[in-house]
């Protein structure tokens, strides 16, 4: 059974979230700070997993990042196969990193892992989307 004082949201999964965004767009926390309306020391917390964001907060982060909350809830009190949440909008890697955490045979430092790597690959062989000639 879960302890009272468990929290039901990943903020490990929030931290890194918020850190490959930030890096991606090549943002400082008080740019991202700016746009969320969250305190750059609270982004900071949260990025290096000693921070325990309040709902507002979440609910500011995770419309910045563009992802469901679903996508950070932690494990429920059974151990029964969790859905895997996507919306359409959502990166490629990001749902196939969502698969991989949701895999019961990877440990999740292996799906985090294996994660990384298909965002290189990705990255290195996507091809950038072409704007229309008209």
């Amino acid at each position: 059974m879960r302890s009272k004082n468990a929290s039901l949201i990943s903020t490990i999964e929030l931290g890194q979230a918020i850190k490959r965004r930030r890096e991606e767009l090549d943002l400082s926390l008080r740019d991202v700070g700016d746009l969320t309306d969250v305190s750059a020391s609270t982004l900071s917390r949260i990025e290096n997993g000693t921070g325990r964001p309040d709902a507002d907060n979440i609910a500011r982060l995770t419309q910045w990042l563009d992802i469901p909350v679903d996508r950070l809830m932690t494990k429920h009190l059974n151990n029964n196969v969790e859905p895997v949440v996507y919306y359409p909008h959502e990166k490629t890697t990001d749902i196939i990193e969502a698969h991989l955490r949701a895999d019961p045979n990877l440990s999740p430092e292996t799906a985090k892992a294996l994660s990384e790597l298909f965002r290189v690959a990705y990255k290195q062989f996507s091809t950038p989307k072409r704007k229309n000639k008209k």
